[in-house]
């Protein structure tokens, strides 16, 4: 690889900087994106470079053309602010990933408007919040995202997500999670819009320490060279002339 690799983790830092509860503040003192930042960082070192954002990052939450087209992978983490990202803001993403940029949505991003925009569907879950041991089975053991992780990944806390989840078929599932109650979930599945490469990953819960998890992390960083696609030409917002609304997948 000649190049490190561009990432923007993105996160909307909101239940961090919430007086209640306090805990999650103490789990993520440098907000979840800060720990998932560092995470990439830990087991990529010099093939990435890394840098962050938050919905209260000015202009345009942290992304805006510029960013946007110096970054080769953007991870997302979304929860409680959904409709407060600029519907501009999610344009311009979505064309970015159309082009080439690779998207990594992350747990609750799965209601995001960019994520339900890039699938075209509700992608809507079962869930049940109390703190239930989640194993993440391995179902692709070869595919680059699953490279040294252990089967199953086991979590003790964290939030359950389990099926129907309504997401289109994906072009691959790296990984089902069960958990306590019995469920099943679709946990890592893998799509293609345009030239971008799409990867979601459910574990990740803001009241759980799930990206301090050193198994989490390495699927994260797998799946930001995954994700990436140098060999993707991206022209900028005023390269395109772009004034009408971008064409949807």
């Amino acid at each position: 690889m000649s190049e490190a690799i561009r990432v923007t983790v993105w996160n909307e830092g909101v239940h961090e900087s919430r007086q209640h509860p306090e805990w999650i503040g103490q789990i993520y003192p440098e907000g979840m994106h800060g720990a998932i930042a560092a995470g990439i960082s830990e087991h990529l070192g010099e093939l990435a470079v890394v840098r962050t954002a938050t919905l209260a990052s000015q202009p345009d939450h942290g992304l805006t053309e510029e960013v946007l087209a110096g970054t080769d992978v953007l991870l997302w983490w979304g929860h409680a602010a959904h409709e407060q990202v600029s519907d501009e803001v999610v344009a311009r993403v979505h064309r970015h990933v159309l082009a080439g940029m690779g998207f990594i949505g992350l747990h609750s991003a799965h209601y995001s408007k960019i994520f339900t925009r890039l699938l075209g569907t509700t992608c809507s879950l079962a869930w049940r919040n109390e703190g239930e041991r989640e194993l993440v089975w391995t179902t692709d053991p070869s595919h680059p995202i699953a490279r040294g992780v252990p089967n199953p990944i086991v979590i003790e806390k964290q939030e359950m997500y389990g099926e129907p989840f309504g997401i289109p078929h994906p072009d691959e599932v790296v990984f089902l999670s069960s958990f306590a109650g019995g469920e099943v979930f679709r946990s890592g599945v893998t799509y293609q819009r345009g030239q971008g490469r799409v990867f979601y990953f459910s574990p990740g819960d803001q009241e759980y320490p799930v990206y301090q998890h050193p198994d989490v992390r390495r699927v994260l960083a797998n799946a930001v060279v995954w994700a990436h696609r140098p060999e993707a030409t991206r022209l900028t917002e005023e390269q395109l002339g772009c004034t009408h609304p971008p064409r949807r997948f």
